[in-house]
């Protein structure tokens, strides 16, 4: 049976998470699909690039990744502590960087709300989205519902692109996080993609090698 998000994610037992997704059908569609003669690798670009750019806005640091032909894997940290300390501006500017904003923080931005009531309610949207900012759940939708309209969009077509929602696993301890974080370093090794870290390509290990 699917279990609740909020019984797989708890703050305070770690802050740590190990965060996986697979492609509808477990097909190839971010590596080479070999019926069609297709390449498919250039979308693994584009998971790292949005991933470069989410993690600049949430409080959420990334510790390890591999992003792999019909599936990817992240190891995450959560700073809460992080987003209660910013001010409501930096709160803006950081969500602001990702979505739409509201009619009122617009307002709001150009010294336009004056009443209590108005003030009030812009409290109550900085509140929601600080606490956005350190939510996994809203990290990987920012990846995943960007991601799967990007490649709709190329493939001409509608649905769903990710298999259902991402997989979350906390890790309880510093054993399991480095562990953790060395099992999914060796994720293309482990599938005979390559034979060395060096040439691991859409891995966190690469990048820090």
């Amino acid at each position: 049976m699917t279990r609740a998000r909020s019984t797989q994610i708890s703050m305070e037992d770690t802050p740590f998470y190990h965060c996986y997704t697979r492609c509808v059908r477990k097909a190839f569609i971010c590596g080479f699909d070999r019926e069609e003669g297709k390449s498919y690798m250039h979308r693994k670009e584009w998971i790292i690039d949005r991933l470069n750019l989410i993690a600049k806005v949430y409080t959420i640091d990334v510790c390890a990744y591999a992003i792999m032909d019909n599936h990817y894997h992240l190891v995450l940290k959560v700073d809460e502590e992080k987003s209660k300390l910013m001010n409501d501006n930096e709160v803006i500017e950081r969500w602001m960087n990702l979505f739409n904003g509201d009619i009122l923080i617009n307002r709001y931005l150009k010294g336009e709300c004056h009443s209590s009531g108005e003030l009030h309610k812009v409290k109550e949207i900085v509140s929601q989205w600080r606490s956005r900012l350190s939510d996994i759940s809203w990290f990987m939708r920012s990846i995943n519902e960007y991601i799967s309209r990007k490649a709709n969009e190329e493939d001409k077509c509608t649905g769903h692109f990710w298999e259902a929602r991402f997989k979350s696993q906390a890790l309880l301890n510093e054993q399991a996080v480095l562990s953790c974080m060395v099992y999914v370093d060796l994720n293309p090794i482990r599938a005979t993609m390559v034979d060395n870290l060096e040439d691991s390509d859409f891995t966190s290990i690469q990048q820090r090698i």
